[in-house]
């Protein structure tokens, strides 16, 4: 892992064949996201973030989605009143990459820009 910002990344393709991240690995990321919890024995994170009401949950739901179309790495959302909860690991390995820990960490800053 290098020192280099995760904002500052961009997520990369994952065809497979590349095993997940360790427990300890996962962690070493999560310094940079540390609202994320592991999850399902390290294989996914996730993180709910609250909003003043629907709008504004609404609101993040719609920017995570062109985060998520600009990166090529889709989370899964669940949103309601004041709240959205966002899942994230990397589907073909089934576990964790560093996409997902990019992924954290830019949406932890859009989600810092809603009302």
């Amino acid at each position: 892992m290098t020192s280099v910002l995760l904002t500052e990344k961009t997520c990369t393709p994952c065809r497979g064949g590349v095993p997940p991240l360790t427990v300890e690995e996962a962690e070493a990321y999560r310094v940079q996201a540390p609202e994320w919890m592991l999850r399902d024995e390290a294989t996914r994170i996730e993180r709910t973030y609250r909003f003043k009401n629907f709008g504004d949950a609404f609101a993040f739901v719609r920017v995570a989605g062109e985060l998520a179309e600009a990166e090529f790495h889709h989370p899964d959302i669940n949103f309601g009143w004041g709240y959205t909860t966002v899942s994230l690991r990397t589907k073909k390995i089934k576990g964790l990459h560093e996409n997902d820990f990019i992924m954290a960490v830019k949406l932890d800053r859009l989600a810092s820009n809603i009302a």
